[in-house]
């Protein structure tokens, strides 16, 4: 569909009155204070797009990309407007008017084939083992890097060596009485770099009566390419991951990624399928996409009824994608809550973004960074030794704060808590 009658530059621009009031919560104009890095500034970037005032350039793009996509203006709107709808649509715009090689190279050939990723992420965990990236920072290899690729590489640290996928089975039966067979949307960041949360989230749900099921040939949910102007390479992976699960006669679709719920959700979706003839079944498919904690609270209802003596003093940060994009706030507390040996201590300002945003920490370093202290800052006063989180891209940001600060504290999802937990009942036992 073309940029000017997409449903967001049709029908929302005209909304704004502007109040202003997206300019008190946007992170990044906090830190960069200036119009144009305002939800704001771009929703008259986005009309002049439109309108032919301004035209299609790379400048545009870039103040267009100092947005981190978390949604804060969008769920806080007071006319509603999606702004991160617009955002999206006029970087894909922007993008095709100016095409860049080096993107098309990662987001429409590399991060579209989840085996060229594995090999890839493989050998730069090899590397790490082998101390060549500590190497390469010792004799200042690494001060070459353009732009902030030269502090940004510090935060991809400690790469497993091994996938999730490569370790876990593609059917897992429930343990005693199955309840439930639930497709497992096993995401590029919990699969490639926290395979952890992979292995507590199918040990738990088999545990809680459910069949899980990871079906062959997964790819991205799209996210990363829809931030990065490649809605059309989106649209093909969603489309295709919709496929995929069709075969497989899941009553739900896990996910542990609020990024990934988020994009795989019916809001979502009918942003990126508009105009397709896929807008039907994109809908009967994320009406089954469920976030994690939502389905063991809200569907399951777990109960831990065994005691434990450790003692874990947890703080909670809400990852944007749930809370702003989902309004999912409650069920991940209310998890660790139940959780034996939880003391849940809220931190301040829980919901403030902490610049991670996928891709944005690279891109965009130094701002992400300034706007990291911030939300550091507020979890270090809590005394809590863990930080929970749904994200894997908040948990690399915020496992990064903790080293920045030398804070000797670990940042988890909570289910690898809950997972840590029954071991242990089973150890005490």
């Amino acid at each position: 569909m073309e940029f000017r009658e997409l449903p967001p530059v049709k029908e929302q621009l005209m909304k704004c009155v502007r109040c202003g009031k997206c300019r008190e919560l946007c992170p990044v104009f906090a830190e960069i204070g200036i119009e144009s890095a305002a939800p704001r500034g771009h929703v008259f970037m986005v009309q002049m797009l439109r309108d032919g005032k301004v035209e299609p350039s790379p400048e545009v793009y870039e103040r267009l990309g100092q947005c981190l996509m978390c949604e804060t203006c969008s769920a806080n709107c007071p006319s509603g407007i999606a702004v991160h709808e617009l955002n999206a649509a006029a970087r894909a715009y922007l993008s095709e008017k100016n095409p860049s090689r080096g993107k098309d190279l990662i987001f429409e050939h590399f991060w579209t084939k989840p085996e060229m990723m594995k090999h890839s992420i493989k050998l730069a965990s090899l590397a790490q083992r082998l101390g060549l990236q500590k190497l390469a920072r010792n004799v200042g290899l690494t001060r070459l890097l353009p732009g902030d690729l030269k502090d940004a590489e510090k935060i991809l640290d400690n790469i497993p060596l091994r996938s999730a996928r490569s370790q876990l089975p593609g059917y897992t039966p429930a343990v005693g009485t199955s309840k439930y067979r639930v497709g497992y949307f096993l995401g590029c960041g919990t699969d490639f770099l926290n395979p952890e949360i992979a292995q507590a989230t199918v040990e738990v749900l088999s545990r809680n009566g459910c069949e899980v099921v990871i079906p062959q040939g997964l790819k991205c949910c799209g996210l990363p390419h829809m931030a990065n102007g490649k809605l059309d390479v989106t649209r093909q992976l969603t489309v295709h991951n919709i496929k995929l699960f069709d075969s497989l006669n899941v009553d739900y679709i896990i996910t542990d990624c609020g990024s990934c719920s988020a994009t795989l959700s019916q809001k979502n979706l009918e942003f990126v399928l508009a105009g397709t003839p896929h807008q039907a079944e994109g809908q009967a498919f994320a009406a089954k996409v469920m976030d994690l904690t939502v389905f063991l609270i809200d569907v399951l209802d777990i109960q831990m009824d065994f005691e434990t003596d450790q003692k874990w003093r947890v703080t909670y940060h809400d990852p944007c994608h749930l809370v702003n994009a989902q309004g999912i706030t409650e069920q991940p507390r209310e998890l660790l809550r139940r959780i034996p040996g939880v003391e849940l201590v809220e931190m301040p300002h829980a919901a403030s973004c902490c610049g991670g945003s996928g891709t944005y920490s690279v891109t965009h370093h130094q701002v992400s960074m300034k706007i990291l202290d911030k939300k550091m800052a507020n979890a270090i006063s809590t005394g809590a030794e863990i930080i929970a989180t749904c994200c894997p891209s908040c948990i690399m940001q915020l496992s990064f704060g903790c080293k920045r600060n030398d804070w000797d504290a670990e940042v988890v999802h909570p289910v690898v808590l809950l997972q840590r937990a029954y071991k242990k009942a089973l150890t005490t036992a």
